[in-house]
């Protein structure tokens, strides 16, 4: 069976997007990994399912799947780019709510950018003055290093996601280098097992583990990815990180058809 796919990205964030809103397009672990496969298949960080969502009054569903095949947590720029997608189906205009594995998100159209709210933030595990752990819809280990331009990310992000720390699930992994209020951010992502482009959520962690650090002052953060430019707002109530937004680019890369047997 043939099945109509859109390829979006966010900061150099890529996903295969399917408008699954009839329910035809049937996921297997082995389907979604051929389809991101970068030699054998379309190629991809991941793959969304765009759905309807009956049970709850809200403009559609995320169902999202790392390139591995698993479904996996939240992904960030993947919200935003399932946004940007919404918007072309002419399922939504200049903002929308829609579920995710993690529950309810809202974002907006900010001219060219895509604004997401992220979930609340309560607790930070600090390993040292320069390590830290929280979940901003999906975990993440955030090292701050005085430079990431030369680091192996490949080695050490898979050294640290699947050591002792994090057990079989493992974690996300950030390398940060902050300076005054910037950022520059690597990220090495579990269920891709590689470096990518950039990573929303990870992102998102190292703004608010930077802060908790008392690294950065202010309630906005710019962050330098590989791939494009990210910010970050945030507000601390009552020791809560609250009213997070993740902002960036969500592009229309192209559309095309795929025959869908594993």
């Amino acid at each position: 069976m043939k099945t109509s796919f859109y390829k979006y990205q966010g900061a150099g964030n890529d996903f295969i997007m399917v408008d699954n809103r009839n329910l035809e397009f049937k996921a297997s672990t082995a389907l979604i990994a051929k389809l991101c496969n970068r030699r054998f298949g379309i190629g991809a960080d991941g793959l969304i399912l765009l759905e309807n969502e009956v049970e709850n009054s809200v403009d559609f569903k995320m169902v999202y799947y790392n390139s591995d095949g698993n479904e996996s947590t939240l992904c960030g720029n993947g919200g935003r780019c399932i946004v940007a997608f919404a918007k072309q189906l002419g399922i939504i205009q200049k903002s929308c709510h829609f579920m995710a594995i993690d529950g309810l998100h809202q974002a907006h159209f900010e001219a060219e950018l895509v604004s997401l709210s992220m979930p609340d933030v309560h607790l930070i595990q600090s390993y040292h003055s320069e390590s830290f752990y929280l979940n901003t819809g999906s975990p993440h280990h955030v090292d701050f290093l005085s430079s990431i331009a030369g680091l192996d990310v490949q080695k050490e992000g898979a050294r640290i996601r699947n050591s002792n720390l994090y057990g079989k699930a493992g974690s996300n992994i950030n390398f940060v280098e902050v300076q005054d209020n910037f950022m520059k951010i690597r990220t090495y992502e579990r269920g891709v097992e590689d470096e990518t482009l950039a990573c929303g959520t990870g992102v998102t962690a190292a703004a608010i583990a930077a802060h908790f650090a008392k690294k950065i002052t202010g309630n906005e953060v710019a962050v330098q990815a590989i791939g494009g430019d990210l910010a970050v707002r945030f507000l601390l109530q009552n020791q809560v990180y609250t009213h997070i937004e993740l902002v960036g680019p969500a592009k229309f890369v192209f559309k095309g058809e795929i025959e869908c047997e594993a």
